[in-house]
């Protein structure tokens, strides 16, 4: 229980600190608009083994594509995009993942 906590509070911190760097990233307009503190009803099924809510997959559908592209590069987001749990999460949700 500790460790998903934990996990869970990892991925908080990685979203906070992937909006600041995403929301200061020279060339503005695209980058503006990821926000990924706005996924995070999809947490508790990206870090634990919880089945998405519906919250979680209107979030990831109202979310732009190209966004996923920047998390995938992004240090602090990268393992939860390419996650397992992550990517069960967008094939529950019906959201495909952009290859990039």
């Amino acid at each position: 229980m500790a460790a998903s906590k934990a996990s869970l509070a990892l991925f908080l911190v990685a979203l906070t600190v992937s909006s600041a760097v995403l929301g200061l990233a020279p060339g503005a307009g695209a980058a503006t608009a990821c926000t990924p503190t706005q996924l995070t009803p999809c947490a508790p099924s990206i870090i634990g083994n919880a089945a998405p809510t519906a919250a979680c997959c209107a979030k990831l559908k109202a979310h732009p594509a190209s966004c996923f592209c920047q998390y995938k590069k992004d240090p602090n987001m990268k393992r939860y995009v390419n996650s397992p749990n992550g990517k069960k999460v967008f094939a529950a949700c019906k959201v495909p993942l952009p290859k990039c």
